[in-house]
This record gives structure tokens, sequence and C-alpha cells, in this order.
């Protein structure tokens, strides 16, 4: 299916199903840990040994020695794999580095060998017995001095972006601004965090190799693991159908999947291996720290002329920046605009998407500028915002957004958050030790439209299956396809049953990028519509009349079960969404205002998260229920990215050294104590058949400035610097007495 021109009416639109609140059908198997993740297929495995990953101990350098002797004769051990005996590999697209480090280390805890063993136990100890000579090599380490000499970038060096991105005159009219702000912001590094770690079981039948493994995007990881092992894609299956959060970093292939597959080669059996804890951080990717710079000028009556914003980032070579501009190309009008970026070289582990790639630094930096601009222009910080609007991709004006309530989301959430008792004068509000303030940031992220394809099947009794190789990361990706396949041919939710993750199914969007949910169910809505046809055709029904509501089917005053098709056999039907030019022609955006008020001790300088509001227009919501634990979970996020995650660089061995879950840290319930979420009434019909957008990432982008914007408020201490931490603000709160 074409989607080409905007969608008129059609079956979704009853909302019988979708749009409605439903339990997650995945639900009562992960309460009850019935369940697979990809450590737990063990169904499936038999006699499957186990496998632990020796990390580089070096930032940067070489192997001069391994000495594997004795960890070969420790009990149990059935293999050993090196760089030395893995054979040739090439490297997937989506990876900026090798997997598998040897001779030369590209970057620490970069991975160097797989023990394989009969326990866990086992391969552990053996691991801890191989000696590793290293000739260590200078490395570049520190982000601030390689950005000194870092190159401008124009993001994909494919997409033939100038490096430098410019509209109208900014420099002259940036200089002729009555007011200014000049700023710089910076963001740390940051780690995905997430609750399952990178898992894989491998398993070889002759040529063929099926892994069972933690991967958002089936057929990217399918793909680039063939590459790797230097094998036919054909002969790869990659099987997902639960993960344990992701966040992005899941997003692509990496070294648990392919060291499980060279360790089941090599142990001639079935191999299941988990990343442990403390490799993750460095082995795996992360959100690039960033150093941002921006500039605003307006009239005194607070009309933005000229805006600019320079974000500089590092990776390793080959890599590409963290994109924080991205935001501003598009959020705010203004007519004269410059926005830049930095990449710097450096051998820090591979930098790459979390959640929310470009948007959530950026909006960290940028709408805390707005509020300074806001406060030298002696505005109402909702105000400015509102003031510099716009109903057009400010870029290029003649490109329209397709739905565009900002405005109504600022003022709609204002009204609910008693933003008007607010007082504007920072450090004017306390509650007996606590100062008192609120914050409120726009929350921005573009839609993406991406081809997803699924195959939908009618059985017996009228069941309906669905399948296709989207991911569950525990968005709910279940529920609502079944909620679009249950709408699309007129049954309850318990009629369907689907099938996910598995590189036999069609291959669907994936899960990221806040694209997945969006795109999926139109594909699983194109297929529905070719299997309509065909019961149509079977029933010897009008097509093009063809009800499917309540469990039948209906064409004129004709009237049918839908299990009736299937008895003459079972249906099935095939389709994918693909997409023509409408994202050109129209701006797909979605937009949001978070708020937040916070409460910051006068004596210690502590921060507390007092209540949040997000206010979200992102299309159609496909099902509130899980769209609001999305938008929940991207708040509490943002608040740890506001005020505590910070992975710690030692730029003299190049490392991250908080590489846990005690050092890093990350928001616990205690921390969040109230959160409320409103989505406004929103049918993008540019978007796709289901009039739906994402919604994931949106919930995060902004929060962290609404924090940093709120304790502002209530401290009167601006910064610039996260996290917001007491050490930052302590010395400078206002006077106890």
């Amino acid at each position: 299916m074409k989607f080409e021109t905007p969608e008129g009416a059609n079956p979704i639109d009853r909302m019988n199903v979708v749009g409605r609140a439903h339990v997650r059908i995945d639900g009562p198997l992960k309460t009850t840990g019935t369940a697979p993740y990809a450590y737990e297929h063990h169904r499936e495995i038999a006699n499957a040994a186990y496998g632990y990953v020796v990390g580089a101990a070096i930032g940067k350098g070489r192997i001069s020695a391994i000495d594997l002797t004795k960890a070969k004769a420790a009990p149990g051990v059935v293999a050993i794999v090196t760089a030395d005996t893995a054979g040739k590999l090439g490297k997937g697209n989506f990876n900026t580095v090798k997997l598998l480090g040897g001779p030369d280390i590209d970057h620490y805890h970069q991975a160097i060998a797989i023990v394989v063993a009969e326990t866990f136990e086992q391969a552990r100890a053996a691991a801890a017995l191989i000696r590793v000579d290293y000739a260590r090599a200078e490395g570049r380490f520190d982000l601030d001095e390689a950005l000194k000499t870092a190159a401008l970038t124009g993001g994909d060096s494919d997409d033939g972006k100038p490096a430098v991105d410019r509209v109208g005159q900014f420099d002259q009219a940036f200089a002729a601004a009555p007011v200014k702000l000049d700023a710089h912001y910076s963001t740390p590094d940051q780690s995905h965090a997430m609750m399952e770690p990178f898992a894989s079981i491998a398993s070889w039948r002759g040529d063929e190799l099926t892994v069972w493994t933690s991967n958002q995007m089936i057929d990217w990881g399918r793909g680039d693991l063939a590459k790797t092992l230097g094998m036919p894609k054909n002969k790869v299956r990659l099987v997902s159908p639960y993960i344990g959060g992701g966040f992005g970093g899941k997003l692509f292939l990496r070294s648990d999947a392919v060291l499980a597959a060279l360790g089941a080669r090599a142990a001639g059996r079935p191999v299941k291996l988990a990343l442990q804890r403390p490799l993750i951080a460095n082995n795996t990717t992360h959100r690039p720290a960033t150093r941002q710079h921006i500039r605003i000028g307006a009239t005194k009556d607070g009309i933005i002329t000229a805006i600019a914003h320079d974000s500089g980032s590092g990776d390793q070579p080959g890599g590409g920046p963290e994109t924080a501009v991205n935001q501003t190309k598009k959020l705010y009008a203004g007519a004269n605009r410059m926005t830049s970026m930095h990449l710097a070289e450096i051998d820090l582990p591979e930098g790459n998407a979390m959640r929310a790639p470009g948007e959530a630094p950026g909006l960290m930096a940028l709408e805390i500028a707005m509020d300074e601009m806001a406060e030298k222009l002696g505005m109402d910080p909702i105000a400015f915002r509102i003031k510099n609007d716009t109903q057009v991709d400010p870029e290029k004006p003649g490109r329209k957004y397709s739905e565009r309530q900002l405005v109504r989301c600022l003022e709609d959430g204002a009204k609910r958050f008693g933003w008007s008792q607010r007082n504007a004068k920072p450090a004017q509000v306390r509650g007996g030790r606590w100062l008192i303030g609120m914050g409120v940031a726009t929350a921005f992220r573009d839609h993406m439209n991406m081809t997803s394809a699924a195959r939908v099947r009618l059985g017996k009794g009228g069941i309906v299956t669905v399948e296709t190789d989207m991911t569950d990361i525990g968005t709910g990706s279940y529920t609502i396809i079944a909620q679009t396949a249950a709408e699309m041919m007129g049954v309850p939710v318990n009629a369907v049953v689907v099938k996910l993750g598995d590189s036999d199914f069609p291959v669907s969007a994936g899960s990221g990028g806040q694209f997945g949910a969006a795109n999926a169910t139109a594909g699983v809505y194109a297929a529905c519509v070719k299997l309509r046809e065909a019961v149509a055709q079977r029933l010897g029904f009008n097509s093009a009349d063809t009800m499917f509501e309540g469990g039948k089917v209906r064409s004129g005053n004709r009237s049918a079960d839908l299990a009736q098709a299937a008895d003459a056999g079972e249906l099935v039907a095939e389709d994918k969404i693909e997409y023509g030019k409408l994202d050109k022609t129209y701006q797909l955006s979605t937009f949001g205002a978070h708020f937040v008020e916070v409460g910051v001790d006068a004596y210690t300088g502590v921060i507390r998260v007092r209540r949040m509001l997000a206010v979200c227009a992102a299309g159609r919501i496909l099902n509130p229920q899980t769209a609001r634990s999305q938008v929940i979970g991207a708040m509490t996020m943002g608040v740890g990215g506001a005020l505590m995650e910070e992975l710690t660089v030692d730029t003299r061995f190049g490392f991250f050294v908080n590489h846990d879950l005690v050092g890093y840290e990350v928001p616990v319930h205690a921390d969040i104590p109230h959160q409320e979420v409103v989505f406004l009434d929103e049918a993008d019909d540019k978007a796709n058949p289901m009039k739906a957008k994402g919604i994931g990432e949106l919930g995060l982008c902004g929060v962290g400035a609404a924090v940093a914007n709120a304790v502002y408020n209530a401290t009167g201490v601006r910064i610039r610097d996260y996290p917001i931490t007491l050490d930052k603000h302590l010395e400078h709160l206002p006077a106890l007495v």
C-alpha cells in the first residue's frame, strides 16, 4: 500500500478499539515470569554452554601478547575465542568500530575474548585466568580539548547538507538586535542503563545460525550479524519477542550476539551470553556529551530576529555527531538563522542513539536559553514562546506543519498546572526549609515515516493472527498491533494473536526514534486491507462496501460470520506501508509542553521534584493507557538527565569510571511523587492511515530544561551544565536569614 495523499475516512476512524485504553496483552506473561527474554529461551535450547566476555583493560593501543594456557585448563572450559582464532570478521553497517578487538584496541572494555564453559561461574573464573599484555598508546579522551580543533560536520555524509546551515543574515541581525543572549551549555555522556542487559543465545544447525537476542531492530541486526560473520543473510535468523528496555542502545548489533555466535561455533553447541553490567557502559553505545553555544537576538517586544545554535560532540573515527541542533532548525520563528555542529574524533567508547537523540540534549540547552531570553525581555516564558510560534518550517517557509498545537499545549498546561501562581522573581517562594519554583519547556520531536510490513492470517474460529518482526521494548507494541487488527477485522482484541520479533516475519519499521508505533500499525493496517478483500471475495461480497464489525461481515443486506471465511482453509494476506512525498510537502512533527515544580532545600541544596505535567499533541493516540506509560517513563528519564545521570570520564586512561548501577545513578520511585499526562485530540491525516505519530521520545524532550528552569525559579541560581547537582549551586543559594 502506498500512502501518497492525505487519508480520508477509514475503518480506524470508528475507534471502537483503537484509541481506547486497553491493558497490555503481554502483561500477564511478564508478571508471571513466562515471557521469555533473550537469556531465557530454555524450551528452544538444550545443553547450552555459558559465555563470558573479556573486555580490554586499556583505552587505546594493542595487545602485545595473550596467554590462554591457564584458562583453557580450567574446569569446565569448552572453548575460548579471540581475534586470532575467530577467523576473518567484517563490520556491520551500523557499527562504528569492530565488535571483537585485537590486536588493535579501539576503546576501553572492547571485547577481546569469549570464554565458553559448562557453567557461568566456570566461564567467569576461567576468564580471570587469561593474561593479556598491552602496549598502551596515547589516546584522545578529553572532549573539550578535542573540540578545539574539531571539524564542522553536516551530519550524514551522504545527505549533501552544508557544514553550516544558514537562513537570512544571522551575524548582521544578531549585531543589530536590541536584546541579546550569548550563552554556553553542556550535557554529559549518558548510559542507557536498561534493566535487561545485552544478552544472546546462539545456536548453529549446519551453516544456519539462530540467535535469540535483545534487539530493537531485527532486520538491521540480522543484516549486520551476517556481514560481520561473512555469511549470507538468509542463513541468519534473529528472534527477539520480549526486550527489557533498550532506549536506543539495542538498535544495533552488539558484541553479545557476535561473540555468542562465535562461541557456539567453536564449542559445537549452543551458547548463552549476557554482558556483565560493568561492561555495558564502555562496551556498548552511549549518548555522547555535548558542548553547545546558543545566541538569540530579539526586538524589545520579544520577536526573535536572530537565532544560532552550535553543538560540539565526539565519537570514534567514522562515527557521527550528536545532532543537538535539530529542534532549533524548526521550533521557533526567526528570519535569520544559523545552525552548525562540530565533531571531534576521540577514543572513548562509541557514541550513538539514545532516546530522542539530538532533541533530548539540544532542548536541554535551547529551552534554558529561551527562559533566559524571556527574563532579559521581562516577559513570561510561556508568552515569549507563544509569540515566536510558527505554523511553517522556519527554514522552508513554503512547507506548513501538518499539525502544530504547540500554543494549545502551553496554554492548556499553564491553566492545569497553576502557572499563574508562579512568582516571576526567583527565590521568592518558600515552604518551610524549601525554596519552591516552577519551570516550563517546550517538547518537540519530528515524526519519521518508515516502510513497515506485516502478515495477517484468518484461521478457524475467526482468530486473526498478526506476524511482523516489529519488537516490543516495553512500549506496548503487542497491544496496539492487536487493537489495529481487531478494529480492521471487526473482532475483539482477545480474538487476535500477535507474534513479534522474528526475522522469519515480514520486515517492520522496528522500535526506535518514536517511529515504531505509527509505522508498524500502518503496516498491519495495509495487510488487513488485503485480508478484508480476500474475506469478501471468498464470501462472495462486494469488497467496496463490506463492513467488518462484531465478528460479522456485512455487505448490503447480506451478512455472515467472519469465521465462515476460513471454513475452506486459512486466509493469509501480506502487505507493507510505503510512503510518497507528503512528508516533503508537509513538516510532520510532534509537540508538547512540560511543566515541573521543584523544591530545593535551603540548607543542603538538595533538589526534589514535587510534581510534573506533560501536555502532548502527537496525532491519534492509539492506546491512552500505554501511551501514558511511555510519557511518564520518559519524564522520569528526563529527571535523571537533569539531576543525576552522568558518565564520568577518566581522561588519563580513557574510560567511564562509574560503569555500573551503583555509580551511575538513575531516578527511583521516591524521586517522582506526582506525574500527570494530557493528550490533545489530534488525527494527522498527512502522517499515515492510522493518523498517528510517535509519543515515546516526545515525553523526554524538554524535561531536563523544565527541571533546570524550575530550579532557577526556586533559587535564582542559573546552572547551564548538566547534571544540576547541589555542588553547583549550594554556595550561591539565598541567605538563610
